[in-house]
């Protein structure tokens, strides 16, 4: 693959998240992509988006994108129930794939997926979207920030997101909802979904209390727990959760290098007011380290770190450090382009998701339990 060429994308998926996040800056990155074919089960979608991102071929087969000879690479911006099939027949035809967050919703799919991209032709890999990990902010100043931290004592991960409606609409994006769908394609939808709630809650009954969870942590709990993993590492156990639709938590213990424990909670949910509240805190004896992040959906919000903390004076001492005001999703696709021209390693990996899947297991035993 030629380094002084674009990359050239193939989109399966042309709902809100391409409209409003990967198109807009795919096309500002047109020295390192070329949007080359769009697919989506709505033909009105497709003409939509082709004609305003200037997108030469169009098409309601997945497969017509995968096998588009000026394809590079495929962008799956699906529901989490189409991903799986869809990256298995881009990796059979060799194609290095992006996916978003969530790679599935159980571990025997994903892991069917590390199985097949191991045997892959061309050496095709997979790159999962967790652009909140590739933020300026969270690289450089956040963890910066807790390495200086000895022991942490306390942390917390949280993500009130508000009605998306309103971010989305003031965007500036203009992005449009058609329902011109196959009168199958809802039927086919549940009939996956109902497979990988099988394989999640195994030899379970499924409850719609068992859906909502699972769908819940799979859209902003994937985001959330990802970025936990990079910062704290992999929780010891999960001592309790609460799952109060549209409100879940739960307390997590996590060790120390030097042996000691401590407690983590998560909480997340949805409610009306459209304020964004997602934000890690990390505490310390002597500071406290907080990472806040707004709406991706509006393109160019800062990511901020704020440090409290008593200083050499014994003063309290309050610091807010911004690292680059280039979004999330700019800086992933960079490192997108660098890992697929230059061979650089991919940090989330398909293998690097399943632990999310994992811990969102921990979860629902948790629960059970109680």
């Amino acid at each position: 693959m030629s380094q002084s060429q674009p990359l050239g994308v193939g989109i399966i998926g042309a709902g809100e998240v391409f409209q409003v996040c990967h198109g807009p800056c795919l096309l500002l990155l047109s020295h390192l992509f070329n949007i080359e074919s769009i697919c989506d089960l709505s033909a009105k979608t497709v003409q939509h988006c082709a004609t305003k991102f200037s997108i030469p071929h169009k098409t309601t087969n997945p497969h017509d994108v995968i096998n588009n000879p000026n394809v590079d690479i495929v962008f799956i911006l699906t529901s989490d129930d189409s991903h799986a099939p869809l990256i298995h027949a881009a990796l059979q035809a060799g194609k290095n794939v992006f996916i978003e967050k969530p790679v599935s919703l159980s571990i025997q799919s994903v892991q069917s997926l590390i199985n097949a991209e191991k045997s892959a032709p061309n050496n095709a890999r997979v790159f999962v979207g967790y652009m909140r990990r590739y933020a300026p902010s969270f690289l450089e100043a956040f963890k910066r920030e807790i390495a200086s931290i000895p022991k942490i004592l306390y942390a917390r991960v949280r993500d009130f997101s508000g009605p998306n409606f309103n971010f989305v609409s003031q965007s500036g994006t203009f992005s449009v909802k058609l329902d011109d769908y196959p009168t199958t394609a809802a039927e086919e939808r549940n009939s996956r979904l109902e497979a990988l709630f099988s394989e999640a809650f195994p030899d379970q009954e499924i409850t719609d209390e068992k859906r909502k969870f699972c769908r819940f942590l799979g859209s902003l709990g994937s985001h959330d727990i990802s970025l936990m993993r990079e910062v704290l590492g992999f929780p010891e156990r999960v001592n309790g959760v609460t799952a109060n639709d549209p409100f879940y938590s739960a307390i997590m213990t996590f060790r120390n290098k030097d042996g000691s424990t401590y407690a983590t909670t998560y909480e997340s949910g949805i409610d009306e007011v459209p304020v964004f509240d997602a934000h890690i805190a990390v505490y310390g004896a002597k500071k406290r380290v907080t990472l806040k992040f707004d709406s991706p959906y509006v393109k160019g919000l800062p990511v901020y770190v704020e440090v409290d903390e008593v200083n050499e004076q014994g003063e309290i001492q309050h610091r807010k450090m911004l690292s680059s005001y280039e979004d999330a999703y700019t800086a992933e696709l960079q490192e997108l382009h660098e890992v697929f021209t230059n061979g650089k390693a991919i940090k989330s990996t398909l293998s690097d998701a399943k632990q999310d899947l994992e811990i969102f297991d921990m979860f629902y035993k948790s629960w059970g339990s109680n």
